[in-house]
Formats: structure tokens, sequence, C-alpha cells
């Protein structure tokens, strides 16, 4: 076992194959309680059980030490169990661990509230503050509609904004949504700009940004059925649909036309904000302010809480406790991201997501050219994503490909995902910002040797299938 001084910037070491023993031990345990919603267990995997993090590490229960390229769903931004941040947590347990928050709010929520509203895009100086993304995003949408007085959301293609049944209908994935649609209303979706697989078949800078333009089509259009529009909401790059980042002029032509029909925009940066992108927030890059804007996972670093931040008159459309709960500005949370954001600050994590961007574009491309199957390689910060195809020209989705290179960078110590995209063909990367470059270079190499062993055996596969007349 590490020390703690250097637990957190170790290198993988694996002592036996994950999943190992006690996680299978454990996943049948759990299975036999738990909702099969809950986990990847009732699907027929078997995942590897977490026990101990710090850093860019990941121990697993068999004793296995991992590098992690997940941030564990891009949340550990300052780290996995950052020190300062876990002191914050602890020191204000001991203290109080709870307070009746509409009727007694405690100090930790006003400095949390005071240094949201310092470090917002200009003009959001109100905020409100939820447990979870999808929380904040349902508050912004009832937000947008109080003050608006209009019902209708616009939202995108592959969007994802949370399974909760307040924000389902503006998530896309039908997935979640098939089992609900009797109950989802009041939303519209239209293409997102992927520019890799655009709708309309276009390419830049020939497109005419179509993508845009449509949103001002189903405006303008008298009889598109689309009506009463309150707020469209976007991510400023889609995270669950597959690391889409949309050029510039898309979100900016986004913003124009919600001006012009007097709509208010709504950001979700529940994944972007707080230095994921190499920007302070997602929508920094743009050049773009929202009306409403939603932020989570990198708030506190690991710790459950987010926050919808807003224009102050729009903010005033709400009535005194007309939307609170009993954990709203907990104190252990407050505690926690006012830790988190201080350490994102002095240690200077968004230059160093730059740098890891820079890193990243380097390594990847030039993994691109060795490795066929990798059709597109699209990043900003230490937000990567690595398309996987069987052609580049067909661009048809290497979906199994990406599993098995995800598995066997695994078995040799690196965690990513292939969870991406609508064909679950995207690799996505986001590690800790903290991840040291010796780690970084560590789990590229672990990826491309992960990505030249499963070429080898789909080579193989595809010989066998050859020769047996059939089709690969």
């Amino acid at each position: 076992m590490s020390t703690n001084e250097t637990f957190g910037q170790l290198m993988p070491h694996i002592v036996v194959t994950p999943p190992g023993p006690k996680s299978q031990e454990m996943a049948h345990r759990l299975s036999q309680h738990e909702f099969p919603s809950s986990s990847v267990i009732a699907s027929g995997e078997t995942p590897v059980f977490w026990e101990r993090t710090a850093g860019a590490n990941i121990e697993d229960v068999d004793g296995n030490m991992y590098i992690d390229l997940t941030a564990g769903f891009c949340v550990a931004v300052a780290g996995h169990s950052n020190p300062r941040i876990s002191r914050a947590i602890s020191e204000q347990a001991k203290q109080m661990m709870h307070n009746q928050g509409g009727l007694n709010p405690n100090p930790q929520r006003v400095l949390l509230s005071e240094k949201l509203a310092a470090i917002a895009p200009p003009g959001l100086s109100a905020n409100l503050m939820a447990s979870t993304g999808a929380e904040a995003v349902d508050v912004a949408i009832k937000t947008a509609r109080l003050y608006t007085g209009r019902t209708t959301i616009i939202a995108f293609q592959q969007g994802f904004h949370g399974k909760t049944l307040g924000v389902l209908p503006v998530t896309s994935v039908n997935y979640y949504r098939e089992p609900f649609v009797p109950t989802l209303c009041g939303t519209v979706h239209i293409p997102y700009a992927n520019c890799y697989r655009c709708v309309w078949g276009r390419q830049l800078p020939d497109c005419d940004f179509q993508c845009a333009e449509y949103l001002k089509y189903v405006l303008d259009m008298p009889d598109s059925g689309v009506a009463d529009v309150a707020a469209v909401i976007m991510e400023p790059v889609q995270g669950h649909g597959g690391w889409n980042f949309p050029p510039k002029e898309f979100v900016q032509r986004v913003r124009q036309i919600c001006d012009q029909h007097h709509i208010l925009l709504i950001a979700d940066e529940i994944i972007t904000a707080f230095g994921r992108t190499g920007y302070p927030f997602g929508m920094d890059y743009y050049g773009v302010t929202p009306d409403i804007m939603v932020v989570a996972k990198g708030l506190a670093s690991g710790f459950p809480i987010s926050a919808v931040l807003a224009r102050p008159e729009i903010a005033a459309a709400w009535k005194p406790m007309q939307h609170s709960s009993t954990f709203v500005g907990n104190p252990v949370g407050c505690a926690a991201a006012l830790a988190s954001l201080a350490e994102i600050e002095e240690r200077q994590l968004i230059q160093r997501s730059c740098e890891i961007g820079h890193y990243f574009f380097k390594a990847l491309s030039s993994m691109q050219e060795r490795h066929p199957f990798i059709g597109d390689v699209r990043g900003r910060g230490s937000m990567f994503g690595l398309e996987l195809v069987r052609d580049r020209d067909t661009k048809d989705p290497a979906s199994d490909f990406g599993r098995r290179v995800v598995n066997a960078a695994l078995a040799k110590g690196v965690m990513a995902t292939n969870y991406g995209g609508t064909y679950r063909n995207v690799i996505k990367l986001s590690p800790p910002l903290v991840i040291t470059q010796q780690q970084l270079e560590k789990a590229i190499e672990i990826l491309e040797e992960s990505f030249a062993e499963v070429e080898a055996t789909y080579d193989s596969e595809q010989e066998g299938s050859t020769r047996r007349g059939g089709i690969w």
C-alpha cells in the first residue's frame, strides 16, 4: 500500500486481472438488492469496485492501481479525495453537518454564494444551490418558464441533461426517455452542430451553419409546430453525446437568435465549468454569456452540490420559498465547494487543463495516423474524444472496438470510457487536472498499446471470416 504522500501520483500496478475476485463477489452481492437501473451489473458486466482514490489514482478492492482518465464522470477536477477538500468536509461536519436550509442558512452558504457571484460570467450574480446536476437543470427550466411566462423548451439532439422526470424531457437519449414518453412534454429537439456527423452532410467552412439557421427557421416558420418558447438549453460541449465540440459561430448564432426572439439561453455547464475545457466556463470559449447557467460536478470535485447562476432580474421571478429543499446550501457541500474553487485558482488548474489539451492534441493526432480505426480526434482543454469507425470514408461506428480498447487499457491499469456518442463509439478522456505529466504520458502509452493489441485481434478475426466466406 502506498503512503498518503505519494498515493495520487503513482504509475499503474495490476496484481490480478480486473475485475478481480473481490469485485466479482461484491457485484453479486449488490445485484441481490439494488435496482437494476443503478449500475451496469444487470447488463451482464462486472464493474471494478473502487476502494481508495487520490489525485489521478484509483485503487480497486483487489489491490489494482489505475491511472484515471475519467475523473469519475468529469467530477474530480481538483483530484480525487483532494486533501484540502477532505479537510474542509471533515472540519465542517464536526462543527455542523446540516441546518434547515430554507429557514436557517449557514455562513458557508453566504461565502459560496458570494464566491459564485464573483467568478460567474458577467451579469450572472444571482444563484441557487442544489444537490445534483439534474436538480439544478430542473430549477433552470422552471426559472425560465416563470420569468418568460412561456412553456416550451428547445433542446438539442444527442443532448443530455439528467434522468429525473423533471429534466428527462430535455434529454434526447431514447434509451432513458422511451418508458416515460407519455409523461414527457414541453420540449422540442433539434440538431446540434456535430461537425463530424453533420445532419445535412455539409462541411465547414461552406456549410453556412445550417444547424443554427434551422433554429431560426423553427422559430420563424408560422406552422413549424413550435410555439410559446421560453428557452433554449444547450451544452457548450455535448458530453454524453460523445464530446461534440460545436464551432464558435454556431453558439454565437444561437445566442443571437435567442435575443432576436426574446428567448432565454440556458447553458448546461455541469461538465464544462471550472476548467474542464481550459476556460473557467465552457461558454467562455465562444465569447457568449447565457441568461442562466447550471454548474455541478467540478464545483466540489467529489461532494454532491450544484448551483444555478442567473441574472438577478430573472431570479426575481421566484417567490419566497417557492423552490427550496431540505439540503439547499448544505454547509458541508458549501465548504467542499469553497475548498475546490480555492484549489482550482491557487494551483492554476485551468492553465494545467490547457497544458493537458496541448499534449492530448499532439499525442492523439499522432496516434490517429497509426491507427485507422480512429476516425476523429476532437477536444479542448482536458476534454478529448476519439471517435472510432470501421471505415473513415463511411464512418461506420466501431462500437465493439471501443469497448475492447477500454477493457484492454483497464487490464493494463488505465481507466477510460467508451460510453460516448449515440453509437457508444467515442472513447472519452477527461483526467483530473492534477494528473502529473508522467502519469499522462504513461496513460497514453498504454492506450496506444491497447489499440495495437485490439487491432491485431480484429485483423485475425477478419482473416478468419474471409476464409469462411463470411462478412466481417
